[in-house]
């Protein structure tokens, strides 16, 4: 699926925290997008999925505008994974995994066999076999974001939004997740993810847009994005950007007592 943001304003009890924003996304691409905690992230990805309404501009979903296009369309296409994730009772991670097919059918339809062999690769990709049955509540936090990655893709959506989606994870499950995700953009998803961590933005996507003060500042490779010179205007951090042994790959750390005190 092809995005574009055209001037997209949003704002907040009368703060503005979206500003004139335009952003396009390309058919099939992993774009990450970073900036500062308050530079609008997850605001931008609810503004795309149709969970906000913005007070100006305007997002388009293959060329429609969203607001011309069925919730029900919107919600079989589109799947979102939120930062925090919780289920209110006793389900399974089977039964949570089926909830992902709900926009796909009528009420008090049953899951059909295409139903349940969409529940089935998504539990496969996302490595959930051996918990099927156990309940949701019991695992760790990186196996219920896994568990909530399966549900997403159960929908079969043709884009996926991720807010934060290793967010207090270990490196283990940080990798889980950004390479199970990587894999299925390589198969034709559209993936546009808030990512905190610029190190994994820089391995795991294709573009990267830097958000600063509710505008994109800069979009392009992450190589030509996450440089010095815009991580120390950004984020107020002196840093060293070196070659990553990964190929293509650039590493980004910290020179030790560089925080700007004024930014």
């Amino acid at each position: 699926m092809k995005v574009n943001v055209e001037g997209l304003q949003f704002s907040y009890n009368g703060k503005v925290v979206l500003e004139d924003l335009d952003l396009p996304v390309r058919e099939g691409e992993f774009l990450g997008v970073v900036g500062p905690n308050g530079s609008g992230k997850t605001t931008l990805l609810k503004n795309i999925g149709g969970i906000l309404k913005p007070d100006g501009g305007m997002v388009y979903l293959d060329g429609k505008r969203i607001p011309r296009i069925p919730i029900k369309e919107i919600a079989t296409k589109v799947a979102a994974l939120q930062q925090e994730n919780t289920v209110g009772f006793d389900f399974t991670v089977r039964e949570v995994v089926e909830m992902g097919r709900f926009p796909h059918l009528d009420r008090f339809e049953r899951h059909s066999d295409g139903d349940l062999r969409a529940v089935e690769r998504a539990i496969e990709v996302t490595d959930l076999r051996e918990f099927t049955d156990r309940y949701v509540n019991q695992l760790s936090g990186g196996e219920k974001q896994r568990v909530f990655l399966a549900l997403a893709l159960a929908q079969e959506p043709e884009l996926l939004l991720l807010d934060e989606p290793t967010a207090s994870l270990d490196i283990n499950y940080q990798i889980k997740i950004m390479e199970t995700v990587q894999s299925l953009q390589s198969e034709g998803l559209t993936v546009v993810a808030a990512i905190h961590d610029l190190n994994l933005a820089a391995q795991y996507t294709d573009r990267v847009a830097l958000l600063d003060g509710g505008k994109v500042k800069v979009i392009g490779a992450p190589r030509e994005v996450l440089t010095k010179e815009n991580i120390a205007d950004v984020f107020g951090v002196e840093v060293e950007v070196e070659d990553s042994e990964v190929k293509g790959a650039i590493h980004i750390f910290p020179k030790t007592g560089s925080i700007n005190s004024g930014r």
